[in-house]
This record gives C-alpha cells, structure tokens and sequence, in this order.
C-alpha cells in the first residue's frame, strides 16, 4: 500500500503528505550547500560550486544568476531543473517590464515562481521540482530575501541555509546574525557559514558569492573572493 502513495503525485498517503514533494526535498538535501543572509543595505548569496572532475570548464558554470539588474537567484538541488525555473522567472521579470516599464518587485516574482513550482505538484505527467531557489533583492530600497521550495510554499528569511547540512549552518547562521548586520559582515559570515558544511579546502575557484545592494546584483570576482577568504579563514 505504501508505494501506491510512494510513486502517485496526485494522491495524499494516510499521514496528510504526498510523498513525491518529499521525495524533491531530499534532492534538495543532498545538493550543494548555499546561504543567504539579509544585511542593512543588502543581501548576500553565496554557494559551493565544487565540481567533481576538473576537466569541466569552470568558466561555463555559475550558480548564482542574475534574474533583473537588482534580482538574484541560487539553487540548492538539481541544476537542470534551476535552469527551467531561472528562466521562467526571468520572462515573468520582462513581461512586468514590457507593461510598467519598471522592474519587478522581488515579492510579486517570488509569487509568481513559487505558483509555477507549486502547479508541478498538483497534476499526472509531471513531477516536482528537485530545487529549493534562495531569491534576494530590493523592494523599494529594502532588502529581501525568500526561499521557495519545491512544494510551491516560500518564506521571507534573515538568514538561511539550504542543502547538503543545511541544519549545521542555520545553526551557525543563529549565533553569529544581528540586525544590525552590514552587507561587508554578512559576506564575511555566510562564507563562514558555508565552511561549516563544505568539504575539503575552500578556495576562490569552488565557492561563488553574490551581493544585491543600492548598485544592483552583482556576482563577486575571484579576486574578491579570494580577498574575502584571506580575511575569513587566515
């Protein structure tokens, strides 16, 4: 009886869950780690980008992505799915555009990619998405930050942890987060919160960091990374 609910997305096991959307959640788990953490006047991003061969070509592979010039986006779980939902949130961005001649407000697009996440868990012949999306920007000069999960549900954070030990960072994110964090403390802490689930050596080359501030979304350099490892870890 178990695996008639184990394998339907249509149908709810006696205990209220439909099991494929648990099923998505551990392919979050098991993904990459990634952090976000809302500042005064910003937001940071920063995720694992390690690759298991050396052979890929690095400079093809980015995790964080820019959604509008003062919208950015990280996954934690499968890429190709993030890729599908990327792009999605980004025709939602440019049809807000065509018709207000304004950028989205970071809200209204987390709204309208967490309803595409959420209609993949309600018909046959699809399945759930295997990503949780971590959403950062600036609705009216106010940092925000928001987590969508493959259910459809998402949340506004102050700082949060997603993937592979995602348990050890929230609790490293609980110590160390203020109120009164500055967008330069809050690169410093989640790279440090990123240590707490990262295996083997950090370097500038298998970690990637955004900032949303005043300016916009930006990804950081290698050089600034590699600055901000040089103060983080020495």
């Amino acid at each position: 009886m178990s695996e008639r609910y184990s394998f339907s997305l249509t149908t709810f096991s006696p205990s209220g869950k439909l099991v494929q959307i648990e099923y998505a959640l551990a392919a979050v788990s098991g993904g990459q780690p990634s952090i976000g953490i809302k500042a005064t006047n910003g937001v940071v991003l920063a995720v694992d980008k390690k690759q298991q061969s050396f052979l890929y070509d690095t400079s093809s592979l980015s995790k964080i992505e820019r959604v509008t010039d003062n919208i950015g986006m990280v996954f934690s779980g499968m890429t190709a799915d993030y890729r599908l939902l990327l792009k999605q949130a980004r025709k939602v961005a440019q049809r807000y555009f065509l018709v207000y001649k304004e950028s989205i407000p970071c809200t209204m697009l987390v709204q309208d990619v967490a309803k595409v996440m959420q209609e993949y868990t309600q018909q046959g012949g699809v399945r759930p998405f295997g990503v949780s999306l971590l959403i950062a920007g600036l609705d009216q000069g106010t940092p925000m930050l928001y987590q969508c999960d493959p259910s459809g549900a998402f949340f506004a954070w102050k700082a949060t942890a997603m993937g592979k030990n995602c348990n050890s960072g929230k609790t490293f994110l609980e110590k160390r987060y203020s109120d009164e964090l500055e967008l330069e403390d809050a690169i410093h802490t989640a790279i440090l919160t990123l240590k707490e689930s990262f295996e083997g050596q950090m370097t500038e080359e298998n970690i990637e960091v955004g900032i949303v501030n005043a300016d916009g979304f930006r990804r950081l350099t290698t050089a600034e990374v590699k600055d901000y490892l040089a103060l983080v870890l020495q």
